[in-house]
């Protein structure tokens, strides 16, 4: 019996983890959303934001998780920005520094512009965990994926998947 168990948890385990795999997404293409949420740590992330808004497809973004040091006019000549969109149009959040908090972050700046819908640009594998925390924390508003493609090796995939699991499991059993 116990020898059954464990081998039903394998498989769950293991089918668990090609769904996950499977569930890393391409970029999201002609998708109108309010806003634009780029969470910082990987590369091309600010890049995908900025080409949707630039493209007319969200009114405002938020880059989430900007490091403290970072000011505004650095981070828009890094990034190429004029300064009417910047000024317009591009929220820089310093407080984030995991998910959870950018979850947080997101949820404060969603609520004070009242959006609706939310399109969420972070890395493919990062979206699943991302994108729980963000519908977690904004109850009420649309998240809408649109994933940055990278290369992560099975190491990286193995503990984001973890990282998933043990979020999804706290959260339901009630945690915040």
């Amino acid at each position: 019996m116990i020898l059954r168990l464990i081998a039903l948890v394998v498989i769950a385990w293991l089918l668990g983890f090609a769904a996950f795999m499977l569930s890393l997404g391409h970029p999201l293409e002609n998708r109108k959303t309010d806003a634009i949420v780029v969470l910082t740590g990987g590369s091309k992330r600010i890049d995908r934001g900025l080409e949707v808004l630039r493209a007319g497809d969200a009114q405002r973004m938020l880059v989430s998780g900007v490091d403290p040091d970072v000011r505004p006019g650095e981070f828009a000549a890094e990034y190429k920005i004029d300064r009417k969109l910047m000024r317009c149009c591009v929220d820089l959040g310093w407080q984030a520094v995991d998910t959870r908090s950018n979850a947080e972050e997101t949820a404060e700046w969603v609520k004070e512009h009242r959006y609706r819908t939310v399109r969420l640009v972070t890395s493919d594998w990062h979206m699943p965990r991302a994108r729980l925390e963000l519908a977690h924390a904004l109850r009420g508003v649309e998240v809408i994926g649109d994933p940055v493609r990278s290369q992560p090796g099975f190491a990286m995939l193995f503990r984001e998947y973890h990282k998933y699991l043990v979020r999804r499991i706290a959260l339901l059993l009630g945690g915040s």
